[in-house]
This record gives structure tokens, sequence and C-alpha cells, in this order.
């Protein structure tokens, strides 16, 4: 749900344009169709607490002939203005003037990377009459939110705070000329970036600002000439021997054909040295942020689940990954709760999916995670609340009336499992009027134990930390 790329009406109104304009018109009288799909749809009949938890409440679907469309417009921040911290902390500008900074890594001395990037270009011979519909639709919704606006400046960007004031002082070029990227690992001396069509790896030395050697492409990832959803991120195992790297669907529910969906919705598992991929765990629409457990050692992901059925449907979720695991999409979600919109079903998937640990709220597009560790000294820079769970960027719906996410949340753990409701961490990205003054996204701790997290539209790296530690 990151992207409303989903819009799409029904099979009969895809084939036959002319009945598709006569029924929007019936809709409303909006001469433009971004307009016209905002009046249409349905409103959340559930308070957002509902859809959150081990065991949310879900509904019958609520298929309209329209979706549900509604879209804060995209602002950017007044000067002067910032996000609202939550009580006990502060936040600060870590960087300002970045391009549509996506996602965020810290390196083992200290310096922070961001990624500053966004779709890639689709090929013009890939859109068919219907296809540009709904392209023309998409780019119009997406320029709203903030996203398309420009051409992906495709860098990544090396920050550094050499005084310890929140603030970044230093700014290099680190890396260019990539490829939509989104993910970084660093493993040793060799710097992995997920593009959103293949892993690179290149050289790296510690403390170095730049990176001009050529890099090496790892493997190929699922991409053009359809990449619905274009954002691969990646991380490596804790004994630095495999990446994991996860490719998010090609479509809301399959609509585009399974063929399409081949090796997607899924997290890899990639050899490091060989560079030998096998499908890790399947079925998780479009996965995400990932991270490793503290304690337990399980890799978690947070992921968006599928639209169009609903203000109160469906759930995104936050999840352990289990080895060889199907989680349901596109024939079912929450485990076994069938999705009759795909033909033909597949009883036998549906009977084994595994239902997600955690749901974050229905459209709330989840994107960044990071656990908190209460075993690194520098946990003190957070509050004592915040010390062992999940952060979680929301970058925010679309597709759900009222607006939901828009925020980043900490998600207390127990004994390895989520526990309780969810905390606010960084609110205030909608203003009154509900537009967006910023959408977040990566999240990630610094090395001095402050959150970070990337701001889209702000086009800013803002860094929260206590008052008082």
């Amino acid at each position: 749900m990151n992207t409303p790329a989903g819009l799409r009406t029904s099979p009969s109104i895809d084939r036959h344009p002319r009945r598709w304009r006569h029924r929007a018109g019936a809709c409303a009288s909006a001469g433009v169709l971004v307009a016209l799909l905002a009046a249409c749809g349905d409103t959340a009949q559930l308070p957002e607490a509902a859809g959150i938890g081990p065991s949310p409440t879900l509904p019958a679907p609520n298929k309209t002939l329209f979706p549900t469309v509604h879209v804060a417009t995209a602002t950017g921040w007044p000067q002067d203005q910032m996000p609202t911290p939550a009580a006990g902390t502060r936040v600060t500008a870590f960087a300002k003037d970045l391009a549509h900074p996506r996602w965020v890594y810290v390196l083992p001395n200290g310096d922070v990377l961001v990624a500053e990037s966004d779709k890639p270009a689709v090929p013009k011979e890939d859109q068919g009459l219907m296809k540009k519909v709904r392209g023309w639709v998409m780019g119009k919704v997406m320029a709203r939110a903030g996203s398309g606006r420009q051409p992906s400046a495709d860098r990544i960007t090396l920050l550094r705070d050499a005084d310890g004031d929140g603030q970044a002082e230093v700014r290099h070029v680190f890396l260019q000329g990539l490829h939509s990227p989104f993910g970084m690992a660093l493993v040793g001396q060799d710097f992995y970036v997920a593009n959103a069509d293949a892993v690179m790896r290149f050289p790296y030395q510690s403390g170095q600002t730049q990176i001009t050697a050529a890099g090496t492409r790892v493997t190929d990832l699922p991409g053009l000439p359809l990449n619905h959803h274009w954002t691969k991120n990646l991380i490596a195992s804790p004994d630095g021997a495999k990446l994991y790297v996860t490719v998010g669907s090609n479509s809301n529910v399959g609509e585009n054909g399974m063929a399409a969906e081949e090796g997607r919705a899924a997290i890899w598992e990639l050899d490091r040295v060989s560079g030998n991929k096998r499908l890790f765990a399947t079925g998780l629409r479009n996965p995400n942020g990932m991270g490793w457990a503290p304690g337990t050692g399980a890799l978690w992901t947070v992921v968006n689940e599928r639209d169009e059925i609903g203000s109160d449907l469906v759930p995104d979720y936050l999840t352990s990954v289990k080895d060889g695991a199907f989680y349901g999409w596109p024939y079912s979600y929450f485990g076994t709760h069938v999705d009759a919109r795909v033909q033909p079903p597949r009883p036998e998937l549906v009977a084994k999916a595994v239902a997600p640990d955690y749901a974050l709220g229905s459209h709330v597009a989840p994107l960044g995670l990071a656990f908190a560790d209460p075993q690194r000294p520098q946990a003190a820079a957070l509050p004592q609340a915040w010390r062992e769970g999940a952060f979680i960027g929301l970058h925010g719906s679309w597709n759900r009336k009222p607006r939901s996410g828009y925020k980043v949340i900490f998600v207390p753990f127990e004994n390895g499992q989520p526990k309780g409701m969810p905390q606010d961490v960084l609110t205030g990205f909608l203003n009154a009027d509900g537009e967006a003054r910023g959408r977040p996204v990566g999240v990630a701790l610094d090395a001095r134990g402050g959150l970070l997290v990337a701001d889209d539209v702000g086009n800013a790296l803002w860094r929260v930390a206590a008052t008082t530690p």
C-alpha cells in the first residue's frame, strides 16, 4: 500500500473503456478522474484500533465500484516547522534539502547513509490503452502524495555528525548512478545496495566519504518492464554469510497474471559468496523493513497488505518470518481469510497460509523497521519505555477514509513477541487540513542511540532522542 498502483475497477470495466467512462460519469460530475475517484469509495466503520494487535477485527470485504482514494496532498514542511516528538523526547533536523530520501543506514563508524530515490521510469512499450489510463490516474495520485514529481536522484548521500549535536555538518555524494536504490548493507569491506532490479556490491574502506569504483552485479531481482512495487530492501545475516532481500508483488491481488509474480511477494535468501539465491518466504505482498530481533535472533519484517476491499481491510502487519512459510498473498489474508477476487482459487495454498504475528492497522503502509536493543550502551539515548521493541515508519494511507498512518510508532515486545498497543514516537506529519507535510519511510538507530527517520515528502532526515538521557 505504499503506492496506489493497485488502482483498478473491475475486469468488465477494464475491457470496455466506453462503459468505464459512462459509469465514471454516473459516480460524480467532476471532469477530472482523480477528483471523481476521491468522491467514491467507502468510509471506515471500525475504530482504527480494531485493526491493531495479534487478533485484529476482520469485517466482511466491501468492494466498491471505484476504490477509496483519499490521498493526503504533499506540501512539505513550512519553514522552521518539524514533526512532533513524544513526551520526554526532542526532534532535530539531522539533514534537510535531500531529494526524496527513502532509506537510511548507519555505518559502523557512525556515518549515516541516505538513499535518495524514487520509482524507476516505466518503458513506453509496456503501456497498452488501459495501462495508459491507469498509469495517468496513478501518476496524478502519486504526484499529489509526493512521489514522481522529479526523476529519481539515484544516489546515496553520506552524512556525518562530527560534534554530536544531532545535526550533520558533513555531506558527501557517497554513490551515484544507481537505479532507484533502496536497501543497503555493509559486510566487512563489501557494501551492498538493492537497486530496483539487482543487488550490487561495491568495495568500501572505513571512513571513506565516496565510492567511485564500479560495482559488481551480485544477482538480478525481478524488475522491468513491469515493476509495481519497486522498492527492494536487504539485510545481512548476523554472521554475514547471507543476504535477505525483499521483493514486493507486481499487482494488488494478481490482476496482472501470476506469471508476472514470478519470484515476487517474497523474501529471498542470497548466498553472499556464490550469488546463489532461494525463496526464503513467500505470500508477503510487499515486505520492506527487516530486522533481527534481539534475544531471539528471529528475522522480522513489516508488510503492506492488499487494497480495494474497504477502509477496514486489510491490516498491514509486523511478523516474524519463518523459513519456507507462505503468508497468503494473493489467495488469502491474515491466515486463511480467502480473497474471492483472486481466480482461480488455490485452497491448498490457503490451507497452509501462516497468520502474521501483529496487525498494524489497515492501509497504514509500514515501511521502516528498526529494533531497539536494551543491551546496547546507547539505549539510554531514548526513553526507558522504548528499550525493547520495534520502531516502525508508517508512510500513510491512500485507500482509507479517514486517513491512517503518517507517523512513527513503537511496538513494545516481551519475551520476543509484540505486547500491547503501539506508542506514538513522531507525529504531526499531517496538518489540520489533512495535507502531508511529510511522510516517514526508513528508520534506523544511530551510533549514539538516537532514532533517525527518513521523510520523503519533507526531504529531510529527522533525529529523535530523549530530552534527558
